[in-house]
């Protein structure tokens, strides 16, 4: 690929990832999502947050790990609980990572 055409794609690239991502800044309230579009947008973070975290929990390298050796899986409930107990997310994380540091050690 010569160095022109490569480019032309980063700059391909680059404006329509603006077009995409300032579409909704450029409209703004002019265009009025439907009820369902909106109630299925509250969920995207959460969908979004699950989809970065849950394979860094089960995956190691090509293969899942699912077995009670895994300390990651246990890091995660303790994480879990810290956050439904005390709804603070720095809690939850300083929390999670304690529990996976000492049972890395431990296992």
């Amino acid at each position: 690929m010569s160095e022109l055409s490569l480019d032309a794609v980063i700059a391909g690239l680059a404006l329509v990832t603006l077009a995409t991502r300032s579409l909704f800044l450029v409209i703004g309230d002019r265009v009025s999502l439907p009820a369902r579009v909106r109630h299925g947008l509250r969920y995207a973070p959460v969908c979004a947050l699950v989809a970065l975290v849950v394979p860094q929990l089960v995956l190691t390298g090509p293969a899942m790990q699912l077995s009670l050796a895994n300390p990651r899986l246990y890091a995660a409930l303790v994480a879990a609980w810290v956050m439904h107990a005390s709804r603070s997310m720095l809690a939850a994380m300083c929390a999670g990572m304690g529990a996976l540091m000492l049972l890395r050690v431990l296992i």
